[in-house]
Order: C-alpha cells, then structure tokens, then sequence
C-alpha cells in the first residue's frame, strides 16, 4: 500500500528506535524498517537508533540530507509517552535542526493507547487459546510492560491491559514491569499465583524481541518449572505485524498534517514547568510543547539499578531530570 502526495518525492521518514545491545533486537527494527518500506514505497524509510547502538539519530538525519532530502517525519516507534520521545528525542532533533537548518522536521508521536494494538494482542490471545483446553474463565493474564521513570507512561500501561481484559472473559489480570518502575517480574507472578488460576498467559507488551523480552521469557520459564502443573503460555512480542504498519503509517499522517496531539495533563515535566513559573516549586523550566521534552532511562544493559527497592522509585517517581 503507498500513500503519497505531491510533496512526497521530497520527503523521507526516519524511523526513531529505542535501540539496544542485543544483536537480535537491533536486526529486528532493522527488518521492520525494511518491511515498513516495502508496505509504503511512497517515500525512502531510513532507521536509526536513540541509544546502545548505531546509526544514531543524528546519523540518520545525515543520511537523509545527503540523500538530497530537506522534509524531514520523524517518528518514534515507541509504545508509551517517556522520556524518550518527550525529551531525548526532541533534544536530538534540536541537535540536528541547527546542524540542518535548511531541513523543516515533522515529528510524529507514540503508538499509545491505540485500538489497533488491542486488537493485535486480542488477535494473539485467540490464536493462542486454540493451543489450549483450559477456558478463559480459568486463565490469568500476566500483561508486562516496559516500565519508566514517567508515572503518566506507566499509567497507560495499566490502562492497556485492562482494556484488554474488559470484556475478554478472562479470570483477571496482572501488571508488572521489566525493570525501573514495580512491581516486577517475579512480584507479578506472585500476585498472579494468588488467583490460583489454571493457565496463565503472558504477554510481553514490547515492540521487538531483545534483553527484556528475553528476561520476560526466561522468567516465565522458570516460574513454569516452579509450578509445573500449571502450563504458563508467553505470547510474542509485537514485531511485524500488519497491524503495526496501518499504526505507523496513522502516526506519519498525523506528523506531516500537524495533527500530533497529546495530553499533557498528567505530565511531571509540564507540573514542574507550571510549578517553576508560580515560583512554589523547583521545575526546571524548559520549554513543554506537543514536541515534548521529558524523563526515563530504559536500558536494556546491565547497569547498576537505582530503582531496585519500591521505595526508591516512589521517591524519584515525579522528579524531573
């Protein structure tokens, strides 16, 4: 499918991944970008990285001038509302608009909150519950996200899972998180056990395999020889899926239309902001727009965890960097 319009031969998407050192996870976005251009031919599709791998974004942006473009959609491919895209991506976009400032960039939001992702995940848990003789009505969903520093982030993922399960006719569902934010893993097979269900379904709520999807899996593996009378069922990550290019393309619309909206009332950056400028408050008083700049560290490398205990992360939860 293309989609195009006269401007369209000057313009070139950059796709905007998270990155990571795990070999398989950066081939897969790599794989995506690729399939994403043979999906929409309508204009060059070039990937980059924010962090823990190359081409970086600034390289990105390069490739694309050198290439003769000078219309520029970013567009991070990226789930939730954090750091990432709010502060460090538009940081770097401000790098290269004074590196480049012949070039006007568009840049595009997050998948969010999107019907198109509940419907791939109820796609899934169809395909595997047919793998099953266990009902729904006996399974528990363990629903694991990412996890940030940005409270607002990690709402949305709670609001993803009980989406889902509205309606679904699953005995409940549970939340946890990888990593920065809790509970965890192992907590949230804890809390699932207390359901005492007869199945359990987990699914991973990334864009592409790598560290933590790999973590995710190994601990459900574990878990399962723990309770071996209980078969636990992991669901893949989102990888390339059809469903996740309609959304791509939606969010490259809405950039290169203007219509890139988000709600920023949650926000800790924008509360920081507001509290800095009614002088009862130690915000850090940069400029908050629907381009966004915020804060969360999602390494998927082993690095020291400040995060570790509960109570740390309550404490941090709505400073800003």
């Amino acid at each position: 499918m293309e989609h195009s319009d006269k401007n369209s031969e000057k313009r070139a998407l950059l796709l905007l991944g998270h990155g990571t050192r795990d070999r398989d996870g950066r081939q897969t976005f790599l794989d995506f970008a690729e399939a994403f251009q043979k999906h929409d031919s309508s204009r060059p599709v070039i990937p980059c990285f924010l962090e823990l791998t190359e081409p970086s974004i600034q390289e990105g942006v390069d490739r694309c001038v050198e290439m003769g473009y000078t219309d520029l959609t970013a567009l991070p491919v990226l789930l939730f509302a954090a750091r990432h895209n709010k502060f460090d991506v538009t940081n770097e976009l401000d790098r290269a608009r004074s590196r480049h400032p012949q070039v006007q960039f568009h840049y595009g939001r997050h998948l969010g909150v999107a019907p198109k992702l509940l419907d791939l995940w109820r796609n899934r848990l169809e395909a595997i519950d047919a793998q099953s003789e266990i009902p729904r009505e006996e399974t528990l969903i363990l629903f694991v996200g990412r996890g940030a520093s940005d409270p607002d982030a990690n709402g949305d993922v709670y609001k993803m899972a009980r989406l889902l399960w509205e309606g679904s006719g699953y005995k409940g569902v549970e939340i946890c998180f990888s990593g920065i934010t809790h509970p965890r893993l192992d907590p949230g097979f804890d809390r699932v056990w207390t359901w005492q269900p007869k199945r359990v379904v987990v699914i991973p709520h990334f864009l592409f395999t790598g560290v933590l999807v790999k973590r995710i899996r190994d601990t459900a593996t574990r878990q399962q020889e723990q309770h071996p009378d209980i078969p636990i069922q992991m669901v893949d990550e989102i990888g390339l899926d059809p469903i996740l290019f309609d959304l791509i393309g939606e969010r490259e619309r809405e950039a290169i239309e203007g219509e890139v909206k988000m709600n920023c009332e949650m926000c800790k950056f924008r509360q920081a902001v507001s509290q800095n400028l009614l002088g009862n408050g130690n915000g850090h008083g940069h400029h908050h727009h629907h381009g966004h700049h915020h804060g969360h560290h999602d390494h998927d490398h082993p690095i020291e965890d400040p995060y570790a205990k509960a109570a740390d992360y309550h404490d941090r939860a709505w400073q800003v960097p």
